[in-house]
């Protein structure tokens, strides 16, 4: 059974730090891109940042610069550490593993983030 369980989040201040993780199980393994969106109240589901199987990152816009992806393959793990975070950084994160194929695609359950005083 695939399983993706994203954890980490929670309610911070602006200027604060979060870190999440994403926990992946079953046949996922390292050769699994892995991506983590967000999704904000009435607006589309957004790339936030990607890391392939070979470690090759990339952000969105709106986040570069202040977030950072990274993977501990021995722990099956990815994680997305948010810093200097804004209100408009409030949204529900979800993981997404994708193999290289592009057949097999895995969403996790989200995780809600909210940046408020």
């Amino acid at each position: 059974q695939v399983q993706l369980v994203e954890s980490g989040g929670g309610l911070v201040q602006p200027g604060g730090s979060l870190n999440l993780s994403c926990a992946t199980s079953g046949s996922i393994r390292s050769v699994y891109a892995i991506g983590w969106y967000r999704q904000a109240p009435g607006k589309q589901r957004e790339l936030v940042a990607h890391i392939s199987g070979g470690g090759s990152t990339h952000y969105g816009s709106s986040v570069k610069g202040r977030f950072t992806i990274s993977r501990d393959n021995a722990k099956n793990t990815v994680y997305l550490q948010m810093n200097s975070l804004e209100p408009e950084d409030t949204a529900v994160y979800y993981c997404n593993a994708e193999h290289p194929n592009g057949l097999l695609v895995y969403w996790g359950q989200g995780t809600q983030v909210t940046v408020s005083s």
